[in-house]
Formats: structure tokens, sequence, C-alpha cells
């Protein structure tokens, strides 16, 4: 047994509350390495003839990545408080591994044992329960749909006529929203996320002016107040973008230091490394990258802050919005957002905060500060091994369970899935624009934890590369959509939304990657019910064994046009998989 690569900590995504009576406990040890681990455990006060009461379970190995092993327990403090260890062994040798070391037999001394000290109500991470059934859509205002050419900008051009670019407008605005509402109904939507409404020069408007004013080209408030609760008549939710790290070249504050350079009663509102002021070739203050009308706002100052706060309490309080996304979320200091997330769950105790961090997140997801961060972890592993074919089934599927195992099991309930967004091409690009590659990434995110995104227009079949290529205008015309795979993808959110077992109500086990026949087979499970997805990402067909899998008779899940058809099929042992294809079965068995 490799001791050292024993390892667990209790905190975070190793030890946590999951509601206010029960711990998930997770140990992490060398793959192939430990055969079976069980946690002892026991209330640090319960002692009879002066010796420690304890108990002993056997854990559940819950995934394996290339280099570990991954063992999982829920339990239930009676006292809601625990000290515990954990029993490892193999073919060889059994050791108990806890905080105070490795032992060879267990040990008594009870400060050896790792400590939860207490299960407060008040520590227990509390996401937004609406998250978990929530199917997003992104919507990039100036390219979705131009319902009032009264707004356009000057220099508007038609719609769809070119291809996007840095700099053209096409006048997308919120009375487009409206207009196309039922589009979003029909495909079974629940939440929109807007990039950047608020009033900037740019066309993808991140370049911010006015927190506090809708930019005139998509309308103004009375429009906005109107799409928020038009939304909300359909139980759609609506998430803003901030973007805090960083204004836009023409916002007032900066403006000012540009004119008054040190004289400027805003000088501190932004990081200014000398005087005077230059935005080019490089700029010589803290910018968003290197972008010199983009300058980095400076958090710790109070004005700042204070001015920020209000933008977060204004929107929700004043037009009920449900949610803020944060733009460039990395970068701000944690003791902002800490005050960002009381004054928003004050303003409104469920709205959904959600980061912008494309790496491992913990120290933002500890219930001080987001409720999730878009899970870019799972975007490039769907996208790496269904899109572009350059994972093997083991790659992919050890990304996968490094994914289920970075974060608290409540958090990945609503971690903010996408395939692809604003800042990347579509997926039918990514995927070369091979549907049936699409069809996969799109079943195995809908069919996966956490909240699924879709991207305005992929639903429909856009294609586009990197920005600009992926901020094309909507295609409203039925013609010039594929409205087979838009059935598609319905049918998934309603089975989503339907079946609790398909959606987010259930646990999510990898079964099998298979490297010569580049195949998955994953579960989705509760105490009654699994369903078994079989996914071919070959472009040969394949013969599947499932004879381990139940010994219950199946029903066969086909996704027939609108709507899914089960059929009962006897007990099965090898099953055939057609290129780029899937099948889905339900077994009854209880488990």
């Amino acid at each position: 047994m490799l001791k050292e690569a024993i390892y667990h900590r209790p905190k975070n995504n190793f030890a946590y509350a999951y509601d206010k009576n029960t711990l998930h406990i997770v140990l992490q040890t060398k793959k192939d390495d430990v055969e079976s681990v069980s946690l002892i455990f026991g209330d640090p006060y319960d002692w009879e003839n002066e010796k420690w009461q304890t108990q002993t379970i056997e854990m559940t190995l819950s995934g394996s990545t290339a280099l570990h092993d991954y063992w999982f327990i829920s339990v239930k403090p009676e006292f809601r408080r625990m000290r515990y260890a954990f029993q490892c062994s193999d073919k060889v040798e059994t050791i108990f591994y806890t905080e105070g070391g490795i032992f060879p037999t267990k040990p008594s001394e009870i400060s050896n044992y790792f400590c939860f000290p207490y299960l407060n109500s008040a520590d227990v991470f509390m996401v937004p329960s609406w998250v978990k059934d929530t199917v997003w859509y992104q919507i990039f205002p100036e390219r979705f749909a131009n319902g009032d050419s009264n707004l356009d900008p000057d220099g508007t051009l038609e719609w769809g006529s070119t291809d996007p670019s840095p700099t053209n407008f096409f006048g997308g605005d919120f009375q487009g929203v409206i207009d196309h509402l039922d589009h979003l109904v029909e495909l079974g939507i629940g939440g929109i996320y807007f990039t950047p409404i608020f009033k900037a020069y740019s066309n993808h408007k991140y370049d911010t002016i006015d927190y506090m004013e809708i930019d005139p080209q998509f309308g103004d408030k009375e429009t906005f107040r109107s799409l928020v609760q038009e939304c909300h008549k359909r139980g759609i939710r609506v998430m803003l973008d901030a973007v805090f790290n960083h204004s836009g070249y023409y916002f007032p504050p900066f403006q000012d230091v540009l004119k008054n350079g040190e004289e400027s009663i805003y000088k501190d509102w932004f990081h200014i490394w000398d005087y005077p002021v230059i935005t080019e070739p490089r700029p010589n203050f803290d910018t968003f990258a290197f972008v010199g009308s983009m300058p980095k706002l400076n958090t710790e100052n109070p004005e700042v802050k204070e001015y920020l706060l209000n933008v977060a309490r204004y929107w929700i309080e004043e037009f009920d919005i449900d949610g803020w996304r944060l733009d460039v979320a990395n970068e701000v200091d944690h003791a902002f957002w800490r005050e960002f997330r009381h004054v928003v769950k004050t303003a409104k105790k469920d709205a959904y905060i959600l980061g912008e961090i494309w790496h491992d997140s913990m120290p933002w997801l500890q219930g001080d500060q987001f409720d999730a961060v878009m899970n870019y972890p799972f975007t490039n592993g769907a996208i790496e091994y269904f899109a572009k074919d350059n994972l093997s089934a083991e790659s992919f599927a050890s990304s996968i369970t490094n994914v289920l195992h970075m974060y608290p099991k409540h958090v990945n309930e609503v971690a903010f899935n996408l395939l692809d967004s604003h800042d990347t091409p579509r997926i039918l690009t990514l995927a070369n624009g091979n549907k049936d590659r699409v069809k996969l990434l799109y079943l195995f995110q809908l069919s996966f934890i956490g909240s699924p995104c879709i991207y305005y227009g992929d639903e429909i079949g856009m294609a586009g590369g990197q920005d600009p290529g992926c901020r094309a205008c909507m295609e409203w015309d039925e013609k010039n959509q594929d409205r087979e795979l838009f059935t598609f993808v319905k049918t998934l959110i309603d089975l989503r939304k339907t079946e609790p077992i398909f959606g987010n109500h259930a646990d999510f086990r990898l079964i099998e990657a298979n490297h010569e026949q580049n195949y998955i087979i994953y579960e989705k499970y509760n105490s009654e019910r699994k369903l078994i997805f079989l996914l071919n990402n070959s472009t040969n067909s394949v013969q599947v064994d499932l004879s381990n899998s139940s010994s219950k008779p199946f029903v066969e899940w086909k996704l027939e046009e609108k709507e899914i058809r089960k059929k009962s099929v006897d007990l099965l042992t090898t099953v055939h998989v057609g290129p780029l294809s899937f099948r889905i079965f339900e077994s009854s068995e209880m488990l």
C-alpha cells in the first residue's frame, strides 16, 4: 500500500455538511492500490468504562481518475459532532489513517483522530434550490433579436447581413427578447443569462460606462422591467452579468483620472502606477489583461465598494432579477465577494451567485462567497472527448471523475455546466460540423449533475468560430434552422424536467470507459430506479456487454420525435450501439 498517497483534509470537498444533519466524508488513495476503506467514527464525548465508543462503516468507491481512487460515505452523527479515522486494507495489510499519522492498529488516543467539531446549521452551505431544476439559455443581447429599430445605434447593419466583427452592430434589444420568449418556453428553458446590459461603448458591453443605466440600444428601464416580468410569468429566471473587476474607458471616474491625473478625486478608484496616465501601447495601470480601455477597479477602496454593492442591491430590489454572474471573478479580492454575498442574499435570499472562474475554485465555494462557478473543467472534458475526439474514453472518465470530486455535492448540483459561450467557438464548429457529436454532447450535458446552459442558437444548429465568429445574429427563419436538432434538445430538456432520475435528482456513476472501442457507460440512480447510458463516441458500431449491469428486465428509452417511447426488453447481455450514437436503458432493480 502506498501510504504517502492517502489523503484527507477535514474541510472543503473532503469533509463538509451536506445539510443540517448530514456529513459527507471523502478519502483519496492511489488508483487500484487499496481494496477497501471503512470509516471509524464516534462522538468525542461518548465514553463507557473509560473506552471511547465508535462505529465502523464501509465506504463506497465513488470514482477513479488516472491517478487516484475516491472513497465516499454519508453519515448522520447523532449529536452532530464526531472524531473519525479511516481503516484501509489491501491484500497485504490493514492500516489506520488518522490526523495523527498512520498506525498498524486502531489508535486508542482520541486526539489522533480527525475532528468535525460541530455541525452548526449556520455553517451549512445553502444554495438556491431552484437552480437544480433550471436549464439556462445564454443571450448576447446585441445579437439575439432586433425588436425596436428606433433604438438602433448609428451604422446599424441589416440583421444577419454580414459576419459579426468586434465593432459592428445589428440592433439586438430587449423588445427582441420579449418577442421571442415563446421560443424559449417551447424549448423548456428555465433561466436566461444575459451578458452585460449596462451602458457601454462596445457591442459586447463588458466596458461599462454606467452601471446604473441600461444601454440605450437595448431599451430603457421600463422595457427591462417588462422583460423580467414577462420572463417570470413564464417561469423563467433572469441573471445579469456583473463586470466588477474592471470598468470601461468612458466610465466617468476614469475619465476624471485621465483629465486630472493625481489631482483626481477618483485616482484611488483604480490601480494607477504613475502619472501621467497612458493607455497605449501598454497601460501604466492595472487592467483586464493588457486592455487599456478596461481599467481594473480597486475594490478595496471604500467608495468603489459602496458603489458596486449598491449596484448589486439596486437591480435586485428595483427589477427583481434572480442572480448575478460575476465576470473575471477570480481577480477580485475575497473580502469584497464576502460583502457582496451578504448584500445580495439580504436583498433576495435565493438569488444565484455565479463566478466566472476557469480553474479549481474551492476558495470561492465555501459558503461565504459564490453559490457556484462556470464549470469549465466539465466543459473542457466534454468538448475534447465528444466534439474534437481528442481524449480517450479513460481520460474523459478521469476528467469527469475529477470534476465530481472537486467540490461538495451540493455545489456540484448547481454548477453552471456550459458547452460553449460568447468566449468560445460554438459546439457545432468544435465538432467540425458533425451533428451526431453535438447530440452526444447534449445528451451527456443534460443527463449530468448540475445546472446546464445552452448558448443562444446552438439548439437550431448555428455554427461559429472563436470570438467574434461565435457572436453571430440569431437565425429566426425556420427554413434555415435545424428543427430536428431543436426537437432533440427539447426532448432532453423535457426529460430532465419530468424524470428526476434523468435530471438533477439522482446520483451519477461512471461504469466503464472502453479505450479500444471508445465508448462510455454511466448510470443515474436512486434507491428504486437506475438509468444506464451507453454513449458510443466511435465512428464504428460497438458491441457492449451489459451482463453485469442488472439481474432484472430492462426498459429501453427510445428518443422518438417529440417524445420518449419506453419498450420492455429481456435480460440483456450484448448490446449493439451504432456509430456516434447512444442507447438508454432503465432498470427498476432496488439498489
